[in-house]
């Protein structure tokens, strides 16, 4: 592979990349490059599905409604909310109501599988329960016509076979078939038949695909750790020779500490007062939290895609998008020099990934063929921010509009189990929440709620109190377990501002009538501080909307396996008299992204010391010609490099001069230098956020790193980050002025 020094020279002091700076967080880097997770927010169990040129992705909602979330894209970088499946549930049980103490958190949908057959799209899915379950439609759009085809068949694949007959693929450890019914009236009785026995080390999750006459099922397993397996046969009955594709990527990111309730506890929820627990963590352990579940794709230039869901922290679950090498007839995550792993940063599907120019927003292959970089739009998936007015509210891509649902709310929006839909309403531009009985928030109907987004954000609303009564509890939350919540209180005539952290069972107050700056209306600002991949929370409140105050501690997150879904901000209304109060208005919502915009994280022709995240030591190029590294308090001109590059490619040029060039196959001590400035290294950058870095060869697929402990210089042969962010390969950046 050529160099191309001259390119990155070019460029190395231009700006780079002048685009238009996002607002909400988006994969797409803007240059013919993408850095996961596609998502910031939730989007879990991943199933994808390709009709032509269009890419629809099928994701998990549990109890929360509309359900049965569908996105849509054209390039499997950008994408757009085009359905949900149903509005409410449709099921004649308390529980999915949130009503006499009965409740389906986490026990809703889950694990959705959707496919393309017989001029119509399906999705399945389970509901604990109730079955198997599947909705039907002509257009993704909807209407979505509901089939309840019962049975204990769920984390299931389905496959639409050339003879017509329809398989579904279920079970953990012990992998069943089963066929269907081509009505979708359920399974074909006498049909079930194991396919893969237990003792084979094959999970649940199940993606079966025909591809060149061989079955291919994806599938995941987390015992003892999380890893993604595929299994093949040349019959869908077996049998099956099994392969892992993808064990250890984690992009640097540990396991959440995860919920723990006391046994014998009333409610599996807790209650206030419940003696939670945040269970031990560790930071160096893969766990269950690694890439996994998911489906894969192929692209419309052959190429093929993984979109696996991966843990981070507090968040939830989330979907990352992973390059696949065919390797004898199996496809394996990652690149052909590092199968395995994948890029946290890499190129845009139907971009070369090759060493190429750009020139007015074209590829330029060595061989003068040119490519488009892409010919769609970039955009978040969801508008996050609400004033609650719908005349003015349109659409941010040409991409088809949702389907008619009976909410006019945004599709970012979900209700916490059913609404009563006589208790809720948009008045003059507001949201407006009539309260009903509930002791705690998560027994309260009809809280409204949107998945936070990472890294970073912050949550403000406005909350007016005029319609409140006596026992009404309003504000803005966080629907987990445990949950927390800043809001105001009415008991009797008197307004209390208050502050609730159900993990210590600790309450703040304030008496809005003492506050420093005393509310001039019946309007008050709430806010919700998150550092989500930090696992910590802060609320704060405002009475001119100007100038915020803290009220509380900074919360720990955690994840549970309770509502089985990460954070969410929730509005709220309920009154803790037991009977229905009051109502309180909500209005401007907002969600500011501090780290959405991506657009200074390489640091384009600006000098550096690099610094190694294991331990803390800047990378030296010593006058003997290797890569080392020196004392941490060393900013002499040999730590010195300059970043040289753009769009996402960069070299490193020493203050003396030289230019790192990787020899050989990038073992410790081949990472040395030239001063030729045609030989210089080309990496790929790998934006880890908040100065965090990875540098990937495009030539060996591998990672520059240091071993922490062994005292070898730099090699270029790491696999990939471990989840703690010490193993040597993460390294920071630190500007020198």
């Amino acid at each position: 592979m050529k160099h191309f020094l001259l390119f990155c020279l070019s460029l190395a002091f231009a700006g780079m990349n002048v685009q238009a700076q996002p607002k909400s967080w988006t994969a797409d880097n803007g240059n013919g490059t993408f850095t996961n997770p596609l998502f910031y927010d939730e989007f879990s169990d991943p199933d994808i599905l390709r009709v032509g040129d269009d890419y629809y992705l099928a994701g998990t909602t549990m109890h929360a409604v509309p359900g049965l979330v569908i996105l849509h894209s054209k390039d499997l970088v950008n994408w757009e909310n085009v359905s949900y499946c149903f509005d409410r549930f449709d099921f004649d049980d308390d529980a999915f109501a949130l009503k006499n103490h009965k409740e389906v958190y986490g026990q809703g949908i889950w694990a959705p599988c959707i496919r393309y057959a017989n001029g119509q799209f399906y999705v399945f899915t389970n509901i604990n329960g109730k079955g198997l379950q599947c909705y039907t439609s002509e257009k993704i759009e909807g209407p979505w016509k509901h089939h309840n085809l019962q049975g204990r068949i769920y984390d299931l694949g389905v496959h639409f076979d050339d003879d017509g007959k329809i398989y579904a693929i279920h079970g953990y450890g012990k992998v069943l078939c089963t066929e269907l019914k081509p009505d979708m009236s359920g399974p074909v009785e006498g049909t079930e038949r194991v396919i893969i026995p237990e003792g084979n080390g094959v999970g649940e999750g199940h993606h079966m695909y025909k591809i060149n006459g061989m079955y291919y099922l994806i599938s995941t397993d987390y015992k003892p750790n999380g890893r993604t397996l595929c299994s093949r046969s040349k019959s869908i009955w077996g049998p099956y020779e099994t392969r892992v594709i993808t064990a250890d990527e984690t992009y640097g990111y540990h396991a959440a500490s995860l919920t723990q309730v006391p046994r014998g506890t009333k409610y599996r929820i807790g209650e206030d007062g419940t003696k939670f627990g945040l269970g031990p963590l560790d930071k160096d352990a893969t766990a269950c939290s690694n890439a996994h579940q998911g489906g894969i794709v192929q692209y419309k230039d052959g190429s093929w895609w993984a979109l696996f869901m991966q843990d981070f922290h507090s968040i939830g679950r989330t979907v990352c998008l992973m390059p696949m090498t065919w390797v004898d007839g199996w496809p394996m995550v990652g690149l052909p020099g590092n199968l395995g792993r994948a890029p946290r940063t890499w190129f845009k599907p139907g971009v070369d990934s090759g060493e190429r120019k750009e020139e007015s927003g074209e590829i330029k292959a060595e061989s003068g063929e040119r490519k488009e970089v892409s010919g769609y739009e970039t955009f978040a998936p969801y508008d996050r921010c609400d004033d609650f007015n719908y005349k003015s509210y349109t659409r941010k891509s040409n991409l088809s509009p949702l389907s008619s649902l009976h909410s006019p709310l945004k599709p970012i929006w979900q209700w916490n189990h059913n609404p009563d839909e006589k208790m809720w309403s948009l008045k003059n531009g507001r949201l407006r929440l009539n309260s009903m009985p509930a002791e705690q928030l998560m027994w309260a109907r009809n809280t409204l709620t949107q998945r936070v987004i990472g890294p970073k954000s912050n949550v403000t609303v406005e909350l007016y109190v005029k319609g409140m009564k006596d026992g009404d509890v309003a504000g803005l939350g966080n629907i987990n377990v445990p949950c927390s919540w800043i809001g105001v209180v009415k008991q009797g005539k008197t307004l209390t501002l208050r502050c609730f952290e159900q993990l210590t069972n600790d309450t703040t107050d304030l008496s809005l009538s003492a506050l420093d700056s005393p509310l001039t209306s019946d309007k008050l600002w709430l806010r919700c501080i998150g550092d989500y991949d930090n696992n910590q929370t802060q609320y704060a409140y405002s009475t001119d909307g100007k100038e915020f105050k803290t009220l509380g501690r900074m919360m720990p997150l955690s994840y549970q396996l309770i509502t089985f879904q990460g954070s969410r901000h929730a509005l709220f209304a309920f009154n803790v008299n037991g009977k229905t109060g009051g109502y309180a208005e909500f209005d401007n919502f907002t969600v500011d992204e501090p780290m959405a915009d991506r657009s200074q994280n390489i640091p384009y022709g600006k000098t550096v010391r690099i610094i190694n995240k294991a331990t803390g030591r800047p990378a030296v190029a010593l006058s003997h010609g290797v890569l080392y590294d020196s004392h941490a308090g060393d900013k002499g001109q040999l730590t010195q490099f300059k970043v040289l590059g753009s769009n996402g490619r960069v070299c490193l040029q020493c203050a003396d001069g030289r230019y790192v060039k990787v020899y050989g196959s990038g073992l410790a001590g081949d990472v040395r230098f030239t001063t030729d400035k045609n030989e210089a290294e080309v990496f790929l950058w790998q934006d880890y956020l908040d100065h965090d870095f990875m540098l990937l060869s495009l030539k060996n697929d591998k990672y520059l790193g240091k071993s922490p402990s062994t005292g070898s210089p730099y090699s270029m042969d790491y696999a990939g980050p471990d989840p703690a962010r010490r193993n040597g390969s993460v390294l920071m950046w630190e500007e020198i002025r």
